[in-house]
């Protein structure tokens, strides 16, 4: 347990530094885009597509770090309206279902990613897999970290800060 804990440890600190460079990209790509169209009354080619794949990549390690630091949405209520066997056994199939949907889009990614590996960008020219590689790498972590949080859950890792 203590390797999966510090590699998810890793794999939270990659995806927030990774979010926060694609969104440096986006935050310095569409004023220069905006700046270029109405100033200048020239577009470039490449800032369409920069800030949209980087969009993308910020959406998916997002999501997993979001994951991470409970920023997902849940249904409380529903929880709190049930008996506790009850609970403890709708969030097991939640965290069940959750696996099963990370490791199938994890999947699936990884698929779009080969299957585009010979596609490239219409305005620069970049192979398509380095777009469609943030699927595979966002569910890749969003798996691993609720794979913790399942084992942690059947009482199987630490809880809470406790170490192991």
């Amino acid at each position: 347990m203590h390797v999966l804990k510090r590699f998810n440890e890793i794999l939270v600190t990659v995806g927030s530094w990774g979010t926060i460079f694609f969104m440096v990209v986006i935050a310095i790509v569409i004023p220069y885009e905006v700046t270029g169209r109405y100033v200048f009354q020239k577009m470039s080619m490449w800032s369409g597509e920069v800030s949209t794949y980087s969009l993308v990549w910020a959406s998916m390690l997002g999501g997993a770090v979001g994951l991470r630091k409970g920023y997902m949405i849940s249904m409380t209520a529903v929880l709190d309206s049930v008996p506790q066997g009850v609970v403890k056994l709708l969030k097991f199939i939640s965290y069940l279902c959750a696996l099963i949907f990370f490791g199938a889009m994890f999947g699936y990614g990884l698929f779009q990613t080969i299957y585009n590996a010979k596609q490239t960008s219409p305005a620069m020219g970049l192979v398509m897999s380095y777009p469609y590689a943030a699927l595979p790498t966002g569910f890749f972590i969003m798996f691993f970290l609720t794979m913790e949080e399942l084992l942690i859950f059947l009482g199987l890792g630490p809880k809470g800060g406790e170490e192991q």
